[in-house]
């Protein structure tokens, strides 16, 4: 991260503004449609998790949901994934996770604080039949279009970045699109907004966006107060088989995970042995019968 004063959200949504405004004038939104209208439908992101977490939840080996992110950088952590002579590609990443039992896909496509591109949904959902998230800052509905037409399956809308009825407005055109949508929320005020969208997934950001502090307490605290039949994803600061098994006991099932696996030279490969200590590891207090 730079070290400008202005809040890192604030730059973010200030260059996301900018970019909107250029790639209306490259392709309009009425070229998106046509494309769209080419397409094979989405494939479903929403009930991709909810299938898969829908057996009893909290027991060894029991159900979870992992959605695995390409994302090979951050502005606070600067490049995650190791350099190498020969960088990989997001479809390489991508199917490496399909391999090794991811349920869904994320991927970053913010180019400037993430070292994500628009052209990293395509190439994924080109190799890996999986459901992929577009994982971006979206403020106006012509970035929904717009995911749909790189191939995305679901839109993350991050209520930190959004007013109520904005988040309304882009939940009503990604469902309008056939695109599901992950609702992220960070603290209570957020969560009471949350309830206000259709959507059944809701994804706990465990980062503090002031003080970029992670704590999985964040999950937990704000887990019990989601509605009724909503799904809560976990999201960031989750590094371990341990973390996941905890999160288990408070009836969380479903976990975007992307820089424990991107650290790695080969991510895939650590999702798979993650999820193999997951089977080994019952939770505290819970037998490998129950």
């Amino acid at each position: 991260m730079s070290g400008s004063s202005v809040p890192i959200l604030d730059r973010i949504m200030a260059r996301k503004r900018d970019e909107v405004i250029r790639a209306r004038r490259q392709v309009p939104e009425a070229r998106l449609l046509q494309q769209i209208g080419e397409m094979p439908p989405a494939r479903g992101f929403a009930n991709a998790l909810l299938e898969a977490t829908r057996p009893c939840r909290i027991r060894a080996g029991g159900k979870l949901a992992i959605i695995a992110e390409v994302k090979f950088g951050s502005p606070s952590k600067g490049r995650i994934h190791p350099e190498s002579a020969d960088p990989v590609s997001p479809a390489w990443v991508a199917a490496g996770y399909a391999e090794h039992g991811a349920t869904c896909l994320s991927c970053l496509t913010d180019r400037d604080f993430f070292m994500g591109d628009d052209a990293f949904v395509a190439a994924i959902r080109q190799e890996v039949a999986l459901p992929v998230l577009r994982k971006d800052f979206l403020f106006d509905p012509y970035q929904v279009v717009q995911s749909r037409a790189l191939g995305a399956d679901a839109i993350l809308l991050i209520l930190a970045v959004l007013q109520r009825e904005q988040a309304l407005e882009l939940e009503a055109a990604a469902r309008e699109l056939g695109l599901d949508v992950l609702v992220e929320i960070h603290d209570e005020a957020e969560l009471e907004r949350a309830h206000d969208l259709k959507t059944p997934l809701f994804g706990i950001n465990n980062r503090n966006l002031k003080t970029f502090v992670t704590t999985l307490d964040t999950s937990i605290r704000l887990a019990r107060r989601v509605e009724p039949g909503r799904l809560v994803v976990a999201e960031s600061g989750i590094h371990s088989a341990q973390d996941i098994l905890r999160l288990q006991q408070q009836d969380v099932s479903a976990f975007l995970i992307g820089e424990a696996f991107m650290r790695s030279a080969n991510p895939g490969a650590a999702l798979g042995a993650m999820l193999a200590e997951c089977g080994k590891k019952p939770p505290e207090g819970v037998t490998a019968e129950g």
